[in-house]
């Protein structure tokens, strides 16, 4: 067991998009992602997707409704929903979602991050 200082985590680096292992349980893994700009329309077929956002704003844009989210705020995207997400400005995210989940889904991005993520 190791205690996690999460914005110690999120200092070690300045990437968009490109999620970072911090932790893993119960075949879960718990990822650090740094957003601005908008990410690819993407779904993940058997898998849900929660995010946490920790700082700044951030908006989960589904194909008939958008969601805005800030500090304290998560949503979960359930399996095979179409999603992207957006920030104007620099947001932190924590997210949470099976291990080896692509973070583009289907799509190919050069952003594609799974199945070898990076651990920090």
């Amino acid at each position: 067991m190791e205690v996690v200082d999460l914005r110690e985590k999120f200092e070690l680096f300045n990437e968009h998009w490109r999620p970072k292992i911090v932790a893993e349980l119960n075949g879960q893994e718990v990822k650090l992602a740094k957003f601005q700009g908008s990410f690819v329309w993407h779904s993940h077929a058997d898998a849900d997707e929660l995010f946490l956002v920790w700082r700044g704003r951030m908006r989960l844009e589904l194909r008939e409704r958008a969601y805005e989210l800030g500090p304290g705020e998560l949503i979960v995207v359930p399996r095979g929903v179409e999603h992207r997400t957006l920030a104007d400005e620099e947001t932190w995210v924590v997210l949470f979602e099976p291990a080896a989940t692509r973070n583009t889904g289907e799509v190919r991005d050069a952003r594609l991050t799974a199945p070898e993520g990076e651990r920090i």
